[in-house]
């Protein structure tokens, strides 16, 4: 069998990003997009309730107080981010409104904050979730935990490969298992206890009052504070949906706030409902279970189950969990390869992370994420406190930068006639919350793992940073080139003349540089004088994930093509030059152009291919890793379909 069609069998038959039926194919309505990308906030409640209880030691009461932060909270974040979907509904969240209402470097630090966060979020919802399941099982089985993880990642970075949508299809019973298990277990526990609940408000001012008068209010403001912060966990999550707003259904916008109501309300009533429970039915830590497990199994017992039955129930809440928390890991595989894509068209990374596969998935991106997330798993051991400590800092860190931005954006359009106040207050309230959620973690948490946060992440924000000033300069060169070739001269002839296929050709395939391509066409004039009376140019353009995403993106670039295209005919025809040009669209330049090439050499069958290649004085593994292989690619298989082509240099 032949790779391709294996590899068609594992991830499924190409799609044509040119059709408009595919767009709508793939985007996603708000229901599978809350599944899909509101799993991670929603995944947290698996434990971000637990350690902000736990933070109150022998105050249990004041747990009143944290249900209500928690779902007020999430609701400030959730509103705030509605603001990042009105005002870049093409996506990018975190990265671009930090890029654009800060400065680049603002948007560098939380785009290489929120990669570090997604490669954590499939790490530790991964371990998470076999922690779970081990659980259940015998303590001997506990040395297969990290082959199980493994086996997840990689059955995420397949689904994922086939399509976001196929992956979050195949997930679906699992979310909906654990929402509607979980809804019933919160709404019967709070009803059980409901005689409980009017004296509750009262006794936890009084125990309020208690601690501070035997303390200080300072004392007790701080240990509030403290769990408060320490239960961050709970709100990871928010900003994946305005990461993703270019991957919605249209309107875009709208099916953005719908996935953030859905996500928001889901989000406030289980980690507030389940907190409320804690407290309700007395739950104290047992070793060896979560707290989580330990109250849902007094609520199980309660309901009227016991022995086997219990055991059972039990095991189905907490397998829905385990669960739900693979579901989040997907998010990461979602999420990640987006903000790569968003930061390849900065430059900040490479910009093969803006291509598409045959599925129309950022491939490289979701390997990427893949292998890191491996690599932590392998370095951790997969030991979910470790991983704790490391996911719990970015993710503030990208919230407080995209909110201090939206603060910035109302203060700079105040007097632009829109209803700035409101606005402001709210995004001002979401970065007090989110920068002493922050400033708390960073300091509790520094020595216990947070430095090496702090240090992968200026790793990332390093490589980024001489990654940009390689573009940079490559640039720079190649528009020193452009503007050297800028200067020639039309010809004085009218008119187009036809190019005849009996006649040598030389066909060139050229890029978005006009002076690389004229640099070519002189070159093959100047080398042979007088032989090739056909001058035919081809383009083939990737529609990477900047183009797909946008709207009117891929019209765009179709018609700069055109417009590149008919510069090079123009001017071969205003020299008396016969010429054409061929122009293709794929995911895939090498297999675009092969076609083309292939197409041309049919129809002009005394034809010789040209094209440029840069040539960089100190070549190396990372400027060929940064800079497309195309020329080398494309020679290759036209070699092999016995077509001839010489690869001209270009030296930058």
């Amino acid at each position: 069998m032949k790779p391709a069609k294996i590899r068609e069998i594992v991830l499924g038959k190409a799609l044509d990003p040119l059709k408009s039926e595919t767009r709508h194919s793939l985007a996603l309505v708000a229901f599978l997009a809350w599944v899909g990308l509101g799993a991670d906030g929603l995944s947290s409640s698996a434990y971000g309730p637990e350690e902000a209880f736990k933070a109150l030691g022998t105050h249990g009461h004041f747990g009143v107080y944290l249900a209500l932060a928690t779902a007020i909270t999430v609701f400030i974040i959730s509103l705030a981010y509605n603001q990042v979907i009105e005002l870049f509904p093409t996506g990018g969240g975190g990265y671009r409104i930090a890029t654009t209402l800060i400065g680049p470097y603002a948007g560098l630090v939380s785009g290489a904050a929120l990669i570090v966060d997604y490669v954590l979020t499939i790490s530790i919802s991964v371990a998470s979730c076999v922690d779970a399941l081990f659980s259940l099982l015998p303590l001997g089985a506990q040395a297969y935990k990290l082959m199980v993880e493994v086996a997840f990642v990689l059955f995420l970075l397949l689904i994922n490969l086939r399509g976001a949508k196929e992956s979050i299809k195949i997930l679906l019973p699992i979310f909906l298992g654990f929402v509607v298990s979980h809804a019933i277990l919160i709404v019967y526990g709070l009803v059980a206890h409901a005689s409980g609940l009017p004296e509750l408000i009262p006794d936890t001012i009084d125990e309020t009052r208690k601690l501070a008068s035997e303390t200080s209010w300072v004392f007790t403001i701080a240990l509030l504070l403290k769990a408060y912060s320490l239960g961050g966990g709970t709100y990871t999550g928010i900003e994946a949906v305005s990461n993703n707003v270019n991957s919605l259904a249209e309107p875009r916008v709208r099916t953005g706030k719908l996935t953030m109501l859905y996500m928001a309300f889901s989000l406030a009533f289980t980690a507030a409902g389940i907190i409320l429970l804690y407290l309700l039915w007395n739950a104290v830590p047992v070793e060896g279970r979560t707290l989580n497990a330990v109250v849902f199994n007094s609520i199980l017992a309660n309901m009227g189950f016991s022995g086997a039955s219990l055991g059972f129930a039990l095991t189905a809440v907490l397998a829905f969990e385990a669960g739900l928390l693979l579901v989040a890991a997907n998010a990461g595989f979602l999420g990640g390869p987006a903000v790569l894509s968003n930061m390849a068209a900065d430059s900040w990374v490479p910009h093969k992370f803006r291509y598409l596969s045959t599925r129309l998935v950022t491939q490289n991106g979701i390997l990427v994420m893949g292998v890191a997330a491996l690599a932590v798993l392998f370095w951790t051991g997969g030991k979910v406190d470790l991983l704790v400590v490391l996911y719990s800092i970015n993710v503030f860190l990208t919230f407080s930068l995209s909110l201090a931005g939206l603060c910035l954006y109302w203060i700079k359009h105040r007097n632009d006639g829109l209803p700035w106040r409101s606005r402001l207050l709210l995004s001002a309230l979401g970065l007090v919350v989110t920068c002493s959620i922050l400033a708390v973690t960073v300091v509790e948490k520094f020595f216990e793992g947070g430095w090496m946060t702090v240090l992968i992440t200026t790793i990332v924000i390093g490589l980024c940073l001489y990654i940009r000033s390689h573009y940079r300069e490559t640039k720079e060169k190649i528009g020193a080139v452009d503007q050297v070739f800028a200067n020639q001269p039309f010809g004085s002839h009218v008119g187009p003349v036809e190019p005849n296929p009996e006649n040598q050709t030389a066909v060139f395939i050229v890029g978005s540089s006009r002076g690389g391509g004229l640099h070519a066409l002189l070159w093959v004039q100047r080398m042979f004088p007088g032989h090739f009376k056909n001058f035919i140019f081809v383009n083939a353009r990737t529609v990477d994930s900047h183009a797909y995403g946008g709207e009117g993106a891929v019209e765009q670039m179709r018609a700069e093509a055109n417009a590149t295209l008919k510069f090079f005919v123009d001017f071969c025809h205003s020299h008396g030059m016969a010429s054409a040009a061929y122009l293709g669209f794929g995911t895939d330049v090498v297999v675009e152009v092969t076609k083309l090439c292939e197409k041309i050499s049919e129809e002009y069958p005394n034809s010789i291919f040209f094209t440029s290649k840069l040539i960089f004085e100190d070549d190396n593994w990372f400027t060929r890793m940064l800079h497309n292989q195309a020329a080398l690619a494309i020679q290759r298989r036209l070699h092999f379909e016995s077509l001839q082509m010489v690869i001209l240099p270009m030296k930058v």
